[in-house]
């Protein structure tokens, strides 16, 4: 059996390790980068408190020894049901008998094109980059102005939607402003820089519990940051956000994590995708009406009993989902039918807001404080790829939370070049 899987994310790497050396298989794995990118530590990639290949892994390292596991590099254009094959952005097409797409998700503007040019998304190790260049690069430009209204702009920033990462981003910049940017730039005054976090509901959290909404509030205000609940950014031109009541803020820089919505590609029908751009897909997370192609993780759209509105977009949906569809593959290859239902399994949530400062829902127990900042990095380092990974990860921590410093502040020309920026946003529309 030929398997085909679209995207080396948390879903797609899993399915493929489980795979590894199975009898019977052969499987492609595509992706546009030729690294599994660990997603969840983008802030601090942005925030220079780790290095991008820290939290990058290469594919092709992963299978070294495997001999059914081939890696192919390249974005998926278009899916060819009737041949059985897909076509890539090279113009070459690879034939399939199962095609699995976990192509994830990409940044939601919600329709909205001056939110799309003028703001920093954080999908992608180059964004992550490319985000940790303005900021720095903004301040940079704030010790050569002359101007304090130019001044106050560069040390204005506003971070768009308070989830895991934008609550975990505005706790990052705000220890580096308490600790970090004042012994860098002495001749700036960082009690005038604002740090605005921005909410469309009225919790920051919002999908984590009433406990971890109501510490994450007090954790991001004892940091300094100002909290903007029930605002919606209507409009941004790269000076003014304007809000939807009438507010302007006034500053160089809108990170925008407010929303993210599904990768498809070509070739899937139109009436197939739901809500977040995400398509329907069955309890074995085969797309409906198709016979042999499937998507898990952020791109599948499954309603069960216990989730009607389709289950969260996080990482654990992909890994128990490609987890799951493996076992069925098996007793496809087998002959046999598929039986195994999906049912997802919460096993909590967790957000950190800054040195010593985290919040864990699990399943039966809350935790907040210092006691929750260690289950956070003690869960991230496990499931970060590689060990010398961990161990460069875990090093970082260490010597930032001995010295409430790191020597990463690097502003990488090439990373903001206008020519990649767009290269990267025209892949990511289709991975």
């Amino acid at each position: 059996m030929k398997i085909v899987i679209v995207g080396g994310g948390f879903g797609g790497l899993r399915m493929a390790r489980k795979l590894n050396n199975k009898p019977g298989f052969d499987v492609v794995l595509l992706d546009r980068f030729n690294f599994h990118q660990f997603q969840p530590l983008f802030y601090q990639v942005a925030t220079a408190g780790l290095d991008a290949s820290n939290i990058s892994f290469p594919l092709r390292k992963v299978f070294q020894h495997s001999k059914n596991i081939r890696i192919r590099l390249g974005a998926l254009r278009e899916i060819l049901n009737d041949q059985q094959k897909i076509r890539i952005d090279n113009g070459t097409e690879i034939d399939y008998d199962v095609l699995v797409l976990a192509t994830g998700a990409d940044t939601n503007f919600f329709g909205n094109p001056q939110l799309a040019a003028h703001t920093a998304p954080m999908k992608s190790t180059i964004e992550a980059l490319q985000l940790r260049n303005r900021l720095i690069q903004n301040f940079e430009d704030a010790v050569s102005a002359t101007n304090e209204e130019t001044i106050q702009q560069l040390l204005t920033i506003v971070v768009v939607g308070a989830g895991p990462t934008g609550v975990e981003l505005s706790g990052a910049i705000a220890d580096m402003k308490n600790y970090v940017l004042p012994k860098d730039y002495p001749e700036l005054n960082f009690r005038k820089m604002k740090i605005y976090l921005l909410e469309g509901s009225a919790e920051t959290l919002p999908t984590m519990s009433d406990k971890s909404s109501a510490q994450s509030k007090e954790y991001l205000q004892k940091l300094g940051v100002t909290l903007l609940l029930n605002s919606i950014v209507k409009d941004y031109d790269g000076q003014t956000v304007t809000l939807n009541d009438g507010t302007t803020i006034q500053t160089k820089i809108v990170i925008w994590a407010a929303g993210i919505k599904g990768n498809i590609p070509a070739g899937i029908q139109p009436e197939l995708v739901a809500k977040g751009n995400r398509i329907k897909v069955d309890r074995y997370n085969k797309i409906m009406n198709s016979t042999n192609i499937y998507a898990i993780g952020d791109v599948a759209y499954m309603t069960t009993p216990l989730y009607p509105n389709a289950h969260p977009q996080v990482a654990q949906t992909a890994i128990q989902q490609a987890d799951n569809l493996v076992k069925n593959l098996k007793l496809l290859q087998d002959n046999s039918p598929m039986k195994y239902d999906f049912e997802y399994h919460d096993r909590g949530s967790l957000a950190t807001i800054g040195r010593n400062l985290a919040v864990v829902d699990l399943p039966k127990l809350h935790m907040g404080g210092f006691f929750a900042w260690l289950i956070w990095m003690g869960l991230h380092l496990m499931l970060i790829v590689g060990v010398k990974n961990r161990f460069f990860v875990f090093c970082n921590w260490l010597y930032n939370y001995v010295t409430r410093d790191q020597s990463l502040r690097l502003i990488l020309k090439g990373v903001v070049d206008t020519a990649t920026r767009k290269q990267d946003k025209s892949l990511q529309k289709v991975l």
